[in-house]
């Protein structure tokens, strides 16, 4: 059974990146999968203070808290989705502080610090809503900055975007059943 892991890091409990990372775990779910669930804005977890110890003794000098958690979760997962609503062409605050206390746990570095990938061979879907209106949110780099920084993340990680999803003018408009059936469509190529 492959194991699908969802963040979502939209602090909207019923907004559109809820509403596509709910049809992807549908979904995934009907298909056999096992699925978690993780909103990312009610997790409690402390920002890095850079010391650099985890680069040397692979683990986090803080005491447990959700970061950790959400690192086992991600050494578990065969596929990994995020959605992300656009804040200033990027990702929310409170996921960049996951990533940033998560970095040993994502990749390590080999003795002339290239970085070097601890998830190589698993496999993403990156979701993204902006309120900037189509084609602009893409051209003027809102949802697509979103993008662009996780596919950062994951690229060193090891991970394989599949699939992206980019859905802009959320201001006047909520996602609607066409972009739900592209959501489906890209967990459902993962997982058969």
């Amino acid at each position: 059974m492959l194991r699908v892991l969802i963040l979502n890091a939209s602090p909207r409990e019923y907004g559109n990146i809820a509403n596509m990372t709910e049809a992807i775990a549908d979904e995934a779910r009907s298909l056999q999968a096992e699925v978690t669930l993780l909103n990312a804005c009610g997790l409690q977890v402390r920002p890095c203070c850079g010391c650099m110890t985890c680069r040397e003794k692979r683990t986090c000098v803080y005491p447990i808290d959700d970061a950790q958690r959400i690192l086992e979760y991600i050494r578990l997962c065969d596929i990994l989705v995020i959605g992300v609503p656009c804040y200033w062409g990027n990702m929310p605050g409170e996921l960049k502080v996951v990533f940033d206390r998560i970095v040993y746990g994502l990749m390590k570095e080999n003795k002339y610090g290239i970085p070097q990938p601890l998830h190589k061979g698993k496999k993403a879907i990156l979701l993204s809503t902006s309120t900037t209106p189509y084609p602009f949110n893409i051209w003027f780099g809102q949802s697509r900055g979103a993008i662009r920084a996780l596919r950062k993340i994951l690229k060193w990680s090891g991970f394989k975007v599949c699939a992206t999803i980019e859905f802009g003018g959320t201001h006047h408009r909520n996602v609607d059943d066409n972009v739900l059936r592209k959501c489906k469509k890209a967990i459902r190529r993962l997982l058969r």
